[in-house]
């Protein structure tokens, strides 16, 4: 059976994304590791890192995933920004080594306008560089994205390039968000549509390569190209595709983790994996 969880707060500490976990009843957690929008968050402290590994000692059966920050772009054409990102992605790797995070989940960011081919070559190159310049053993996971703008990774043959032309490509998988995929055009709201968009990855990069989910409606219809997420069943992915995924063997050991909106308190991730539940047969 799949395990489920949520991305949760680290505010007040990254130790107490474990027991917001714990208060809607996840056996998966997403964290953002350092605040996503800053370049030069402060390093982990020892105080920190012992804190977070007793609170996931408390989950022996958890895979935590961290989400690198939104300003990384590997795929920039600009030096000063392939500089920051490198080194904002080398911060990130060094902080899940002392977390003893073992998965982080990186967009492959925007080509800026300069082609698709040559945003795809930079990102491996900058992905390959950054990954060589810290011990982190864990396994950096490429996200699926809806394709807006100049964003890579709408495609699975992008992805597949990423994961094929890398100098580290085993340490390398995929994390697969349902609204991204489905923005971008993949349904998987029928049988025969979800196992055609699974079959269409599996030729492109490799099933095996899927370590991860995001579980998030879609705000906006198929191929929209806009990542919107919306609560489970009221977008317009629907129920359905949920259950298809929910169910299929080859996920059933996957954790997956919903991005929902948020309210002041828990309840809608309460909700949400309630409704997630209901679906595995």
């Amino acid at each position: 059976m799949p395990l489920l969880g949520a991305h949760e707060s680290v505010a007040g500490g990254l130790h107490l994304a474990f027991d917001r976990l714990e208060q809607v009843g996840g056996e998966a957690l997403q964290i953002f590791s350092r605040n996503q929008r800053q370049w030069n968050p402060a390093a982990v402290s020892a105080a920190e890192r012992n804190d977070f590994i007793a609170a996931k000692e408390r989950f022996p059966a958890l895979k935590v995933a961290s989400h690198a920050s939104y300003l990384i772009n590997l795929a920039s054409g600009k030096n000063d920004l392939v500089a920051k990102s490198i080194n904002g992605f080398v911060s990130e790797l060094t902080r899940c080594r002392l977390l003893e995070v073992p998965y982080i989940v990186l967009h492959p960011g925007s080509h800026g306008g300069d082609g698709i081919e040559a945003g795809l070559e930079r990102f491996v190159a900058n992905l390959d560089a950054a990954i060589e310049k810290e011990t982190y053993q864990g396994r950096v996971l490429i996200e699926t994205t809806a394709g807006q703008g100049t964003g890579l990774g709408a495609s699975f043959e992008e992805i597949g390039y990423i994961i094929s032309k890398s100098k580290h490509s085993a340490q390398l998988g995929v994390c697969i968000d349902t609204c991204h995929i489905f923005a971008a055009g993949y349904d998987i709201r029928t049988e025969e549509s979800y196992k055609k968009t699974m079959a269409d990855f599996d030729k492109a990069v490799g099933i095996e390569k899927i370590c991860f989910f995001h579980l998030n409606d879609s705000k906006n219809d198929l191929g929209s190209r806009v990542d919107r997420h919306d609560h489970i069943g009221e977008g317009y992915l629907g129920k359905e595709g949920f259950r298809l995924l929910l169910n299929d063997p080859a996920f059933s050991n996957h954790s997956m983790t919903i991005e929902t909106p948020k309210g002041k308190d828990l309840e809608e991730d309460r909700v949400n994996l309630a409704i997630l539940r209901s679906l595995i047969v």
